[in-house]
């Protein structure tokens, strides 16, 4: 180790570590980006110095230089069989230069992205896998949910894969118990209905499916809080911000005495929004909320009462 010339480090910018100088015994050790040394700030001590620099050698100013200058392909993702290490043959029959081939070049590149995509899937296997991400990815793609939901639920599915969890059921039953779960893992409200909506299996063969992952996955999810479905519903119907903050304290004041047990959660929040819009005076139609929320009128009518009754207001008439 070397004594730095300088026995004060008074720069701003530097980046100050947690560890202890072995001269003086104190907590000032800082990180110098310029000459690339750790320094201790009060005696001067250098510590270490001319580090690896993990980073490019390039330097980028926007995001269109940095999209020119890198040479690494798209991150690994889960959501993909091969998990985006593969090859594709791009399907523009143009050379390095830009310039078109000719027929038998395409001919010839034809039949190698046929090979190339055979060879993609080996076994029996990653064609299953193949099969139930484009599954999960088409879901994800109509719910419109975030790419974070896609991962997991990509990660759900191999589990289960893994665990021989797929035996005896659909590949598309288990793909979409997959995405339910990452939706309620990931706090995105999405009701059974709507992931039914996009499925191409039933109801009940996915709440069956959902059930049995969980439960052999250790999966454990609390149960959906229906203040969760207000703002996308409130977006939806057009309410204004009075009604959907007093849809969410009636939700709040009525889960809160255990009214919300056993009953859905997105005809719970239904029933909050049309309670919130009579009572700030605003109109908004049963039907339209039923709709909405994708439950019936009778649900909506039947709920917003006990709610009510519950919170003990009535509204203006």
């Amino acid at each position: 180790m070397t004594r730095s010339i300088s026995n004060h480090v008074t720069d701003e910018s530097q980046e100050v570590d947690t560890g202890r100088c072995p001269d003086c015994e104190t907590d000032t050790i800082v990180n110098d980006p310029d000459r690339g040394e750790r320094v201790c700030r009060e005696c001067g001590l250098v510590l270490s110095e001319e580090p690896i620099d993990y980073g490019p050698e390039w330097r980028a100013f926007n995001a269109q230089e940095h999209e020119e200058l890198s040479r690494v392909g798209a991150p690994l993702t889960q959501s993909m069989h091969d998990r985006g290490l593969t090859t594709t043959i791009d399907w523009r029959n143009r050379d390095a230069n830009g310039h078109s081939m000719s027929a038998d070049k395409h001919g010839q590149l034809h039949r190698l992205r046929v090979w190339q995509e055979r060879i993609r899937t080996k076994n029996a296997g990653e064609r299953n896998l193949k099969y139930a991400l484009s599954e999960i990815d088409r879901m994800v793609s109509a719910l419109g949910v975030p790419q974070p939901v896609k991962e997991t639920a990509s990660v759900i599915y191999r589990q289960a894969l893994d665990r021989d969890l797929i035996r005896g059921r659909s590949i598309e039953g288990v793909a979409t118990s997959a995405l339910y779960t990452a939706c309620r893992k990931e706090g995105i409200p999405r009701s059974l209905e709507e992931v039914t909506g996009v499925s191409r299996v039933d109801q009940r063969e996915i709440g069956r499916t959902y059930r049995y992952i969980a439960d052999e996955l250790d999966i454990n999810l609390e149960p959906t809080n229906p203040r969760q479905f207000v703002p996308r519903f409130c977006s939806e119907l057009d309410v204004s911000k009075t009604v959907e903050s007093k849809a969410v304290e009636i939700i709040d004041e009525t889960t809160e005495l255990g009214l919300h047990s056993g009953k859905s959660p997105t005809g719970y929040a239904a029933a909050a929004i049309y309670a919130a819009g009579l009572l700030c005076d605003e109109t908004v139609p049963q039907r339209a909320v039923a709709d909405t929320a994708q439950t019936t009128v009778v649900t909506v009518r039947n709920r917003y009462r006990e709610q009510l009754d519950a919170i003990d207001q009535t509204p203006a008439t």
